[in-house]
């Protein structure tokens, strides 16, 4: 019974997950159609008369807009295409396609989102059991303070300060890109050495406004369990007081903030566009500010719905998580 439970459980996140992820497709493609015109006008707007106006039904094939075709009609086409990676061709760097451009940017902002966001939860997490259970010592206290004004900071206003300080004043990092332009890159010691020196400045960038929430989030919840019952039984048993941290505190104060680490990927998602844009750091960040720049709808909607798709992905993998983390919540 309780087998069938936790299968039920998983089957309902996952019917939930695919309903949400319908909707989000579905006004992606709604939204950019309610804009005026499209990648083809705005290039023959760009062109300024130079083209004449018979390309302009060549540049509608060729980015594979059909507006002579009924919504219903674009639009399972359109479920069609995303659903086997076929996102039109990049306005912007016409005539490569979307998934071609996207697949060379997306290895960088995963490098960059990953690496910053396991070091900002890891070290969060670590510094509030530190806090929740040395509170009363001014070290202890006074690290909540410190890390609630460094996430107050805003992605950008920290980028360009750590830019502008570190980068352009002691010159101690590099100011762009993500890999030093006179090497080849590849697998060797080299190439790995210039990504990773390159990613130190934006990393760090959003791990100092983004490790206070784990900080205060872990210090919160541990505060409350450490008065629960079980908790104080277990120190009158004489138990090490290493095992009850671990073992009775952060064990069970972490249950909450898996979840708080999924609602707030989307946020740490849309701080490294931001963050990219200052480090000019080739990543879906700085390719969707191009995007913008340049009208490119199919490559707006490409990198919206790959955001999108993360940001549920994360969701329903900390639920399926946490219900085994948690089995009354399987068995509920």
């Amino acid at each position: 019974m309780q087998r069938f439970s936790g299968r039920h459980f998983v089957l309902r996140r996952i019917g939930l997950y695919i309903l949400i992820f319908w909707c989000a497709i579905t006004l992606n493609f709604i939204i950019p159609r309610l804009m005026p015109g499209n990648a083809a006008s705005a290039l023959m707007a760009r062109s300024q008369g130079t083209l004449p106006p018979s390309a302009l039904r060549a540049l509608e094939l060729a980015f594979g807009i059909h507006t002579h075709a009924s919504m219903f009609t674009q639009y399972v086409d359109y479920l069609r295409n995303t659903l086997t990676g076929h996102f039109g061709i990049s306005f912007t760097y016409f005539p490569t396609p979307v998934a071609q451009v996207i697949g060379s940017m997306l290895p960088w902002t995963l490098f960059l989102i990953g690496l910053s966001t396991v070091i900002a939860f890891v070290l969060g997490n670590i510094i509030g059991v530190y806090s929740a259970w040395r509170r009363g010592h001014r070290l202890a206290d006074a690290l909540p303070v410190a890390f609630t004004l460094m996430s107050s900071m805003p992605y950008f206003w920290a980028g360009l300060a750590l830019l502008y300080v570190l980068g352009f004043t002691l010159n101690w990092f590099p100011i762009s890109h993500a890999y030093s332009h006179n090497i080849q890159l590849g697998w060797n010691f080299q190439s790995l050495g210039s990504v990773l020196y390159h990613a130190i400045l934006p990393a760090f960038s959003i791990v100092i406004t983004t490790m206070g929430r784990w900080v205060l989030d872990m210090r919160n919840n541990l505060i409350g369990i450490l008065s629960d019952d079980y908790v104080t039984l277990a120190q009158m048993k004489g138990l090490p007081e290493r095992e009850i941290m671990v073992n009775y505190g952060a064990r069970n104060a972490l249950l909450p903030v898996l979840t708080s680490f999924a609602m707030s990927l989307g946020f740490v998602v849309g701080g490294a566009v931001v963050v990219e844009v200052v480090f000019n750091y080739p990543g879906i960040g700085f390719g969707l500010f191009n995007a913008v720049i340049n009208s490119d709808y199919p490559m707006m909607q490409a990198i919206l719905l790959i955001i999108v798709v993360a940001v549920l992905l994360a969701n329903l993998v900390i639920d399926l998580l946490y219900s085994f983390l948690d089995r009354r919540i399987s068995d509920a």
